[in-house]
């Protein structure tokens, strides 16, 4: 949730809001179809009505760092939205593995007495016993907490295992504090994977047969041939111009037998039983002549019509272009279906460990084998098709950037999920020995679960820092500069993997963790949510500006955006320089409001000002794309053509304009950072660039790309963003009157 909103959440909207998500839960309980869809939503039926309950007697403050009595650092049961159910997510019922540790160290099974127990010799041996071993797991972050303790104990620190017990004691009775046992230890490696082997095996036994190509395929293989051998049998007496005789009766009451064993077997394609079609109307011409029924003018019509027109589109039975056509159908239909090719990709995924990814692919996509083939009764040879290949990608394990160039990894979003993987390690990698790495990074992926809060009055959400045995840890950090070499590659890969794309909110959090560990003063900012919007900044954003004036000073942004970098610099040398930024935010976005659509043009104007990042991750952390300032340049150029197209004939095109500007945006950025003569030379060819996409495309950015040239030129927009009676204008994302990029620019006015 976003950090950054302010004052508060009054309790009837978090009612109402709870109450809506109550009632949509309840819809899906009772009428989906599937059970498993079912039972997910009466758990959140339950959840909700703790939300209420906690709203209505007033022990949940919605909004808070601490909604409940728990410490922040406790991990809260948290609902879609952000709110909490009041309850713990170490809490609740003995686990399993509680139990079954309470009956070996014969102790009462309650929480307490296992506390108890693990401060023991014994207790304190079976904990170092797991630190070694490597074979347990942290599914919440409490869990990790007393093999800290062991931890600290192991390596003198008798003074931090002291402080943490005392810190957790008073919820020894409520909340778990220890992992639960595995039969392997997890893997501590530099490559990531988007998806387990485990994920892409069920995915793929999701696949059921499409109906509509098993439909075709029957037609294909059990409807055209029988109607062709209808065709035969009636041209065999010309279409009654002349009497059947006997054979040819014998012959026509097999065709009826054998019609009705496959209609029974094959009940995809009911096209044979439309009384319209050729095959219906030839068979039931037969079945009444069979039955010596005399056929009337019209039936003889329908008749002799149905046979001259399924010679003239396909030929004679056993004419050349007949074999040909059939031939080629018959190729078509011998494909095996995507159903057929991913149980066999699932046969060879049953071998492999099914909870990490897959180093090398390329044995799981060869070629189906002659081993295979005698099993399956796929041919040997057979490649399998983009569509499951992609699936399978999915869990290639490799560095991200392998990923990136893949595209197994698509977007920043997806980046942004995979990185909690890798920072793990790289924080991990800070600490003397294999035991605490190894507890590091399990107790970091485990709090990257953390759901966030909703919170309100500039609060932010719990740091993994802030957990007590994490600050224990930290005092034995040893080296940073593998954490910092990470963060500058995190950075490069990002800028350089999705240069039109602003960094979404969880990698703003995975960076900003990684530079609290280098000790760097690099203020990260994430996108805030307009609707809850309440014009207040926290003091990073003008430190993020800050940055910006020192990179950014005299440049072609500063110019095209309008801005006072010396001015903004200023303010951070003022005591309320944060309510100054925020002034000075709302004063370039032409006053505040109370809609969606004029926060949000507060907002982009805080973007500009501190680049949102850009300038951040490159005067302070380094980032320096491989392929170069203008490479990238003209990659987030080519992201706001696509955007663009995306406009035409959208009815609810803002969100795409938005984007669109975000990604003119990071041109712009890129484009300040290149040489003179290299500006002047894309400048001079983004026009000819827009005519690769749709015409409409050029039209509607030749406003922005007119504005572009004039500021490269010396000139500068009115104080309304435009200039040359419209035909410029600079290019903003957020607006409260109708966007000028949205009309269609053919559309006669």
């Amino acid at each position: 949730m976003n950090d950054d909103a302010g004052q508060q959440l009054p309790t009837t909207v978090g009612s109402e809001y709870a109450r809506g998500l109550l009632a949509t839960a309840f819809v899906t309980a009772v009428t989906h179809r599937d059970a498993a869809t079912r039972n997910r939503a009466e758990s959140r039926i339950r959840k909700w009505w703790q939300v209420l309950d906690g709203l209505t007697d007033g022990t949940l403050r919605i909004g808070s760092r601490t909604p409940t009595d728990f410490p922040a650092w406790v991990t809260l049961d948290v609902v879609r939205g952000g709110f909490a159910t009041g309850r713990a997510s170490a809490g609740g019922a003995l686990e399993p593995y509680e139990i079954a540790a309470a009956r070996r160290a014969a102790v009462p099974e309650r929480r307490a007495a296992l506390f108890a127990h693990s401060l023991t010799a014994a207790g304190m041996a079976e904990l170092d016993a797991l630190l070694d071993s490597g074979r347990y797991e942290v599914t919440i972050p409490e869990e990790s907490a007393l093999l800290t303790v062991a931890w600290l104990v192991r390596v003198g620190d008798v003074r931090g295992a002291a402080e943490l017990v005392d810190t957790l004691e008073p919820f020894a009775d409520q909340l778990r504090f220890t992992p639960r046992p595995t039969e392997r230890p997890v893997p501590d490696t530099d490559t990531t994977h988007r998806h387990t082997v485990s994920d892409v095996t069920r995915t793929l036994a999701a696949r059921t047969p499409n109906r509509a190509v098993e439909t075709q395929r029957e037609a294909l293989t059990v409807w055209q041939p029988f109607a062709d051998e209808l065709l035969a049998h009636w041209l065999r007496v010309r279409v009654l111009e002349q009497a059947p005789d006997g054979p040819w009766l014998e012959d026509a009451a097999r065709l009826l037998t054998r019609y009705r064993a496959l209609a029974t077997a094959h009940r995809l394609c009911g096209k044979h039983r439309d009384p319209k079609e050729n095959l219906a109307i030839l068979h039931d011409a037969l079945a009444d002549v069979v039955t010596g029924r005399t056929l009337d003018p019209r039936q003889l019509g329908l008749l002799r019509h149905a046979v001259a027109s399924m010679v003239r589109r396909r030929g004679l039975p056993g004419s050349a272009a007949h074999t040909a056509l059939r031939r080629a159908q018959s190729e078509q239909t011998a494909q095996p279906s995507y159903h057929a090719l991913a149980a066999l990709l699932l046969r060879r995924l049953s071998e492999l460990p099914q909870q990490v990814g897959v180093r090398d692919i390329a044995p799981l996509l060869a070629p189906v084998d002659e081993s295979e083939s005698s099993v399956s009764g796929i041919p040997a040879g057979v490649r399998f098709p983009t569509t499951l290949r992609r699936i399978v990608e999915s869990a290639l394990s490799a560095p991200l950037g392998t990923l990136i160039e893949r595209g197994v990894i698509p977007s920043a979003e997806v980046l942004a999920e995979l990185v909690p993987q890798l920072v793990a390690v790289t924080t991990a990698a800070a600490y003397p020995d294999a035991a605490a790495r190894t507890l590091v990074a399990a107790t970091y992926r485990a709090f990257r679960n953390r759901r966030s809060l909703l919170l309100l009055n500039l609060q932010h959400q719990v740091r993994v820092e802030e957990l007590p045995w994490m600050r224990a840890l930290a005092a034995h950090r040893t080296d940073a500069a593998p954490v910092r070499s990470a963060l500058r590659e995190l950075g490069e890969l990002a800028v350089q993997g999705f240069p039109g794309t602003i960094l979404p909110n969880p990698l703003v959090r995975e960076f900003d963790v990684l530079a609290r560990h280098t000790g760097l003063r690099a203020p990260l900012v994430e996108e805030l949510a307009a609707d809850i919007f309440m014009g207040t900044f926290t003091p990073k954003f003008l430190d993020a500006a800050v940055i910006a004036h020192e990179l950014l000073g005299d440049t072609l942004y500063e110019r095209y955006y309008g801005i006072d970098y010396a001015a903004v610099g200023a303010l951070a040398t003022r005591a309320n320089g944060a309510a100054e930024f925020a002034r000075l935010c709302a004063e370039r976005a032409g006053g505040t409001g109370s809609s969606v659509a004029a926060n949000g043009k507060v907002i982009e104007q805080a973007q500009i000002l501190t680049t949102h990042n850009l300038a951040t991750l490159v005067h302070v952390i380094g980032v320096a794309p491989t392929p170069g300032w203008a490479e990238s340049t003209r990659r987030c150029f080519r992201t706001v053509c696509v955007l663009t197209a995306r406009v035409h004939n959208n009815p609810r095109p803002l969100a795409t304009i938005k984007d669109a500007a975000y990604a003119w945006r990071q041109m712009l950025f890129h484009l300040s950072l290149c040489a003179p003569e290299e500006r002047d030379t894309i400048v001079g060819g983004l026009a000819s660039s827009a005519l690769e996409h749709p015409a409409h495309v050029a039209a509607r950015l030749a406003p922005a790309l007119n504005g572009l040239r004039l500021v490269a030129d010396g000139g500068a927009f009115d104080r309304t963003g435009s200039a040359d009676r419209g035909r410029s204008r600079r290019f903003l994302g957020w607006t409260t009157e109708p966007h000028w990029l949205r009309p269609n620019p053919f559309a006669r006015r």
